[in-house]
């Protein structure tokens, strides 16, 4: 009986090994069959987006957005998946749909639909059939909203503020059409945004019945301003109150909307009896308004300072029954954005950016609390479920494009209900970030992240890649994207290093700021020594293989580099802004007004010396190759600022090549041009560097 029992004991053990073996070949098999991530990986990943909660919590409606190549464009559907689990089930196909929003008693979906042309709000009855048409404007609808009692719904039309009725839009807007003549005629900033011209329409509040037995009326007729505000605003910044009798929407009114971050909060009947009504003064931004459900407060998010973007967003409470206004969250050095209420109306929830992350945070309704961390990562949407109990979440990371999950309202029990890109992700080596803290400008503690090729091997140097964000004031975020995506370029055999250098957004308000009327300054320092701490840290970094890119003011950045050093192999310089003078066609005034202290008349010392333009003779002293990328229709940084810098480096005989997009604006969006603008930005820095 012992030898027996030793036998089958044995026998295990070989049947053990013999799996262990087995499974440890298979995983080696897996690895081997992974590949580095390239841009026709980026290209066929479904992009998730717009979740939202049925009302009983148990299913979820959301977007994805597939690219279409033979399209040139990005093909949106509505899609429903099981909070419990499951398969999610595809509700609308034409790919041209977005924007759901569940009734208050969840038979129904509201959602925008441009699939007879122009956008529309669009009924889907959750019991089966068609999707419906519910507005019918000539100038299409957007930013649809329930009131809640399911009885009405908000949208946003452009129309023109002295037409009566859509007859008079229409008639207008044929006329423009028709006309062989397509001048654009201005008497006042701000003219155009963006990617458009501001030629007369104004986008107005309307609301209609949502049985559609009746016509869409204008609340804000007449109006010369935007609901939501054309220049910052989003859906947002319009909400019923609890007894759908009000909205609350934000708007500029200032003269000159080029010079003003100005947005006010007002109130307005949803019967139309009476005109808007203003309930905030103060001179700088106030939107995001929320009622609590116990309709005696309107939470919302505000900045004080006027003329500043980039200003803290405090959470303010407006009591509706004395008219007073609160900052509650003055302490707390971070900006809160999309606020929620829970139900008993004693808790505010909200996102807010902070080293890297975006995590979910809740605080009490009352002046001074202090605020608490729920749920920690990169959310880059959240809701919360009509009980209280259940945080809905857009959650991503430098690994995961965007999926949805969800957890109890502490945090808890976090998990995913969508897995859209699993199938694709399986077969992609990617390497998590290493974030670091190094010693920046004057003794400044700054972070940076770092990630490694595929396949990474110690005995080996790498060539490094410094990506310099926008904004200025913005943040490198532990977050996926796809306009410069991280993983492509470390597939691509490149350590990635992403600098939050001074003047980025989630460390405090000082560090933000420290970059007004400091361009070239303190945040040149920050990349040239987070570079320097990079090399001290990451041996495998080889310091003579360097390259540095970025768009908007990492654009600036890119074009500072060229005319302060000769440490980079190659330069990318997309969108970026070289002459501050020049600049000043931009169409947000308040933006360079804030950020020089001034005009150019006023203050031209700062608009000389923070201009790469001005060292332009440094250009043919350090001859740094460098790719100049820009979009015709970017009203943002005009493309003019790249044409210039071009011609700049061409005379001053730097090795340079310019790409020009006809049909991007600010960013390059069409699927097909920005496989050209991966494609053309690696060729260019593994011309350099490898």
């Amino acid at each position: 009986m012992r030898t027996s029992v030793h036998w089958h004991g044995l026998t295990c053990r070989v049947w053990i090994g013999l799996l262990l073996l087995a499974s440890a070949a298979s995983a080696k098999a897996q690895e081997a069959a992974k590949h580095a991530m390239t841009f026709d990986d980026l290209i066929a990943m479904h992009r998730v987006a717009e979740a939202e909660l049925s009302p009983d919590g148990k299913w979820v409606a959301y977007t994805v957005a597939t690219p279409d190549l033979d399209g040139n464009r990005n093909a949106t559907n509505l899609w429903m998946a099981p909070v419990a689990g499951g398969d999610a089930n595809q509700l609308t196909r034409t790919g041209r749909d977005s924007s759901p929003k569940w009734s208050p008693d969840g038979r129904s979906i509201a959602f925008l639909s441009a699939r007879s042309g122009n956008s529309q709000v669009y009924l889907l009855s959750m019991d089966g059939g068609e999707a419906h048409p519910l507005t019918k404007l000539s100038t299409g609808a957007d930013l649809v909203k329930w009131s809640p009692d399911g009885k009405t719904i908000a949208f946003n039309s452009s129309v023109y503020p002295d037409c009566k009725d859509d007859e008079c839009n229409k008639k207008r807007n044929d006329e423009k059409e028709k006309n062989k003549v397509k001048a654009h005629v201005a008497e006042k900033l701000l003219y155009r945004h963006w990617t458009h011209w501001n030629d007369g329409p104004r986008a107005h509040l309307f609301v209609m019945p949502s049985d559609g037995n009746g016509d869409a009326k204008d609340l804000t007729p007449e109006a010369n301003y935007d609901v939501p505000p054309d220049q910052r605003g989003d859906e947002n910044d319009i909400n019923f109150s609890p007894d759908s009798k009000e909205l609350c929407f934000t708007a500029v009114t200032d003269k000159v909307e080029a010079i003003s971050t100005n947005g006010d909060l007002f109130i307005v009947p949803v019967t139309g009896s009476a005109e808007p009504k203003r309930i905030t003064t103060q001179p700088g931004f106030d939107g995001n308004p929320v009622y609590s459900p116990d309709g005696k407060y309107i939470a919302y998010h505000a900045q004080l300072t006027p003329g500043y973007e980039a200003d803290k967003w405090r959470v303010m409470l407006y009591d509706r029954a004395t008219d007073k206004n609160e900052n509650i969250s003055e302490a707390f050095d971070r900006s809160a954005t999309n606020l929620a209420w829970s139900p008993d109306s004693k808790t505010i929830y909200f996102l807010a950016e902070n080293e890297t992350e975006q995590p979910v945070y809740a605080m009490p309704a009352t002046v001074g609390a202090t605020p608490k961390k729920i749920v920690n990562g990169f959310n880059a949407a959240f809701g919360l479920s009509e009980d209280g109990k259940t945080l809905l979440l857009t959650r991503t990371s430098l690994t995961l494009p965007a999926e949805i999950f969800v957890s109890s309202n502490d945090g808890t029990g976090l998990r995913p209900i969508t897995h859209t890109n699993d199938a694709l992700l399986a077969n992609i080596e990617m390497n998590a970030p290493e974030n670091f803290w190094f010693e920046g400008a004057e003794g400044t503690r700054a972070e940076a992240m770092l990630i490694r090729p595929p396949n990474f091997d110690t005995r080996k140097k790498y060539p490094l890649l410094v990506l310099l964000h926008g904004g200025p004031q913005t943040m490198w975020a532990n977050a996926w994207g796809y306009r410069w995506n991280e993983q492509v370029f470390s597939g691509a055999g490149y350590v990635t290093l992403m600098i939050n250098r001074r003047g980025s957004t989630g460390y405090g308000q000082k560090f933000t700021d420290e970059i007004t009327n400091d361009w070239g300054g303190k945040a040149y320092a920050d990349v040239m020594k987070g570079v320097d701490a990079a090399l001290a840290k990451f041996p495998f970094i080889d310091g003579k293989k360097m390259a540095a890119a970025g768009g908007s003011y990492g654009g600036y950045m890119a074009d500072w580099l060229a005319t302060h050093t000769d440490r980079f192999k190659a330069l990318v310089s997309h969108a970026g802004v070289y002459d501050k003078v020049s600049m000043y066609a931009t169409e947000e005034l308040w933006f360079e007004e804030h950020d020089l202290q001034g005009t150019p008349w006023s203050n031209p010392e700062a608009y000389r010396k923070w201009a790469p333009a001005t060292f332009a003779a440094a250009l043919g002293k350090y001859k740094t190759p460098t790719l100049v990328v820009a979009g015709e229709q970017d009203f943002r940084v005009p493309y003019t600022q790249s044409l210039e810098f071009f011609n700049t480096l061409q005379r001053e005989g730097v090795p340079s090549k310019l790409v020009v997009f006809p049909d991007e604006g600010h960013w390059v969006l069409k699927p097909l041009n920005s496989q050209f603008w991966y494609q053309t930005f690696i060729d260019w820095v593994d011309k350099y560097t490898k």
